[in-house]
């Protein structure tokens, strides 16, 4: 269903500051905290006495304690100490690796044996104080792969976000899909157009007029296990578009980490990255609200999809030219997951 020994953002550090978090992700319901070095740690969220969340503990000088009877737990998954009790002779319970890295804690559901950070890929936009970055999490009722299929092909912006970044030329704009190994590139340039509402604010935010015909480019990139950047932008028309110089141009990364919970839902951690203005706190809050209500809307159309393709699983889906880059970043995800079943898994 999902690849399991890949990395996921499982939550953000703020989350872990002062306790424990539960949290499902690829099936596996785990506990994130930190322990005595600081260090982000992920367990199995399963108390080895009675069977209780560890999540619904408590962590004290980096030591996670049950919240049920007491017992404390160590990083490596084995049990420490319990009041009056001896308990180091317990089954351990699971430990998975963890990264902390660009702004996200990111944990791999599977053999941890097989975690490799260098398999992270790097974000420019995350360690560079050029550019600003803000963005929020969803929980959302769908499998991950409607996600994917929604970030890969934005024709729906049109029907979907009418009143932000939708405009008609979006569906009269040819689209290409190209394939590079593991990663699937859909593009779709547009020239002379007026902006849209959330892209004449941007120009505003880059101190460029917003009443003037414009150039919009839209390229997706997904790649494993189910990350979709997408280099989004408007320039003034006839500078040069996506490679117009940054004076006459508003150009962002739609950052879209999409982390499956279960077959039929996600955590879904959302963003944009701007190399423009990066200083200015009030332009980086205006625009995670407006992308806030953007992702809203896909929301409601996910749910209610899901819930129509569960309740008829029989029932074949068109398969159109729009739908290149979803199309084959499923390929992708069903290559690993055949890859993965022949590895030897924990």
């Amino acid at each position: 269903m999902f690849p399991k020994n890949a990395w996921y953002v499982a939550c953000m550090p703020d989350d872990i500051a002062d306790k424990p978090l539960g949290r499902k992700i690829c099936g596996e319901s785990m506990v994130f905290y930190r322990g005595p070095e600081g260090q982000a740690v992920a367990l199995e969220d399963f108390c080895p006495h009675r069977g209780a969340p560890l999540s619904l503990g408590k962590v004290e000088n980096g030591k996670l304690t049950c919240g049920y009877h007491g017992l404390e737990m160590g990083c490596d998954g084995k049990t420490v100490s319990m009041p009056g009790q001896r308990v180091r002779g317990f089954p351990p319970i699971r430990k998975f690796a963890v990264i902390e890295r660009y702004g996200f804690i990111w944990v791999w559901p599977g053999n941890p044996d097989l975690a490799d950070e260098s398999k992270l890929h790097h974000l420019e936009w995350a360690d560079n104080p050029a550019w600003a970055y803000g963005g929020g999490l969803f929980h959302i009722n769908c499998d991950y792969r409607l996600m994917v299929d929604n970030l890969m092909d934005l024709t729906h912006e049109t029907y979907v976000h009418a009143s932000s970044i939708g405009q008609k030329e979006i569906d009269e704009a040819p689209v290409k899909t190209v394939v590079n190994g593991d990663e699937v590139i859909t593009s779709r340039y547009m020239e002379n157009i007026s902006a849209p509402p959330f892209w004449r604010m941007a120009l505003r935010g880059n101190n460029l007029a917003d009443d003037v015909p414009v150039d919009r480019w839209q390229v997706c990139r997904f790649t494993p296990p189910s990350h979709v950047m997408i280099e989004v932008g408007v320039a003034h028309a006839g500078k040069g578009g996506y490679d117009a110089p940054a004076e006459h141009k508003a150009a962002s990364i739609v950052v879209d980490f999409i982390t499956p919970e279960t077959e039929t839902s996600i955590w879904y951690f959302w963003g944009m990255a701007r190399s423009f203005n990066p200083q200015d706190a009030a332009l980086t809050a205006s625009i995670r609200e407006g992308q806030g209500k953007i992702f809203s809307e896909d929301l409601e159309m996910l749910e209610k999809q899901q819930r129509n393709l569960l309740a008829h699983p029989d029932r074949k889906l068109l398969m159109l030219n729009i739908d290149a880059g979803g199309v084959q970043s499923r390929k992708v995800i069903d290559r690993l997951l055949a890859q993965e079943a022949t590895q030897v898994t924990v």
